[in-house]
């Protein structure tokens, strides 16, 4: 297959055909990574056994944990667009296969993990991949506005996704879901083989050359490429951030309010309002930055936005009513969905594009695979000691990552490209 390279003028990316190509595609990627999950999480459930469904459920995590960083090795090497594009392949392949088997005989176990643990190997290799293409369809300026637009896709896809696979295991089982999901995987190619891409700049004189030009080594691609990262002087202070961001954030935002919610009461009703507060607010911060497309002193917001919003967390576990912690959580989403927004478009601007696969997988190894191992703790941590002081360390873990940022001059004084 070959790689249409094309140097065309920068233009607002909500007006790039090229860029909308890529949104559509991700947006059908995403809504098809909802309804694949629903749809296992329901296959499961009708195996009977409560400790398969969460076995099940755990599985496809282990394999993003363990292949998440040699994925960015193969975005590098092959270039993201060719492993975007084959990995939603084998997801439709893999999900329209399962649909045909369920049609057939009920779901084991078994083969829900199989499937789950595959599904995750192919999304080790796509996140670091779709991470890396922005900069690769539209110019530097652009990133942060794509960035704004790829989070509003996310928020949108979620809404859409999880009523879509609900209603299509209610109309026809799992296996109408996944067949769904795995059409939905497919609409993404067509878009994805028309995206024309950037040619590499030449790679930064500074420092060593990329590893893939050195040798064929993956091995030695992955350790030239955390190796870049460490010495970089802003790359390597923004993974910091982002993994002690992460950290504090993901134990009481998903598995914290669940308890909360328990414990004052306020039901699933209740955590439902709450998670929309949440969803409303960071799609209202993407809104801005996909309108505004750039914010002064990125670095200097992205680290405030950091520390206001951790004291968003802290107040949660504190309010008496659903009301005032769905505001809360509209306001934690709009901090926390600026922040992470800004911080995605620096990694990109930042990186050399020869590194680029290599810096997302890092960047997102401490969101799916790091950052989740801390369920256990944080579910073990509100037994003892109750979701308040919980609540509290988590904010103060999510606000060491902007002070941080701010002691960093380089990440304090990091622009945006005009």
């Amino acid at each position: 297959m070959t790689t249409t390279t094309v140097e065309c003028p920068e233009r607002p990316a909500h007006r790039d055909p090229n860029v909308l190509r890529w949104l559509g595609a991700y947006t059908a990627s995403m809504i098809g990574d909802s309804v694949y999950f629903m749809a296992l999480a329901w296959a499961a459930a009708r195996t009977g056994s409560a400790s398969g469904t969460g076995l099940v459920l755990a599985a496809g995590s282990i394999p993003r944990a363990l292949l998440m960083l040699g994925g960015g090795v193969l975005a590098d090497r092959l270039g993201p667009r060719r492993v975007v594009i084959g990995s939603d392949a084998a997801r439709a392949l893999l999900v329209l296969a399962l649909a045909a088997v369920l049609v057939l005989t009920a779901p084991t176990v078994g083969a829900l993990v199989a499937v789950a643990l595959l599904f995750g190997a192919v999304d080790a290799l796509f996140l670091p991949a779709v991470g890396a293409l922005p900069p690769r369809i539209s110019g530097p300026g652009q990133l942060a506005r794509i960035q704004g637009l790829r989070a509003l896709a996310a928020r949108g896809s979620s809404i859409i996704g999880a009523p879509l696979g609900g209603v299509a295991v209610a109309v026809g089982g799992p296996a109408l879901a996944f067949a769904a999901a795995g059409v939905l995987f497919a609409l993404s190619l067509p878009l994805l083989l028309r995206l024309r891409i950037r040619p590499l700049p030449e790679p930064e004189t500074a420092g060593e050359a990329p590893a893939a030009e050195k040798t064929p080594s993956a091995w030695i691609d992955l350790v030239g490429g955390l190796r870049y990262i460490r010495r970089h002087p802003l790359l390597g202070p923004l993974m910091l951030v982002i993994a002690l961001s992460e950290l504090g954030f993901v134990g009481p935002l998903n598995l914290g309010l669940i308890l909360l919610s328990e414990q004052r009461g306020w039901g699933a009703a209740g955590m439902g309002w709450i998670v929309a507060g949440f969803a409303g607010g960071a799609a209202g911060s993407a809104l801005v930055l996909a309108v505004r497309g750039r914010v002064p002193r990125a670095g200097t917001v992205m680290c405030l936005m950091a520390l206001v919003g951790a004291t968003g967390i802290a107040a949660l576990a504190q309010v008496p009513s659903v009301a005032l912690a769905a505001a809360i959580a509209a306001f934690v989403g709009l901090t926390a969905g600026l922040a992470g927004a800004l911080c995605g478009a620096l990694v990109q601007t930042a990186a050399d594009p020869a590194y680029l696969g290599r810096v997302t997988s890092v960047s997102t190894f401490f969101t799916y695979a790091i950052a989740p191992l801390s369920y256990p703790v944080t579910g073990a941590a509100v037994a003892l000691w109750g979701t308040g002081p919980v609540f509290a360390v988590s904010a103060a873990v999510c606000a060491a990552g902007g002070v941080t940022g701010l002691a960093v001059t380089t990440l304090r004084r990091a622009e945006l490209p005009r």
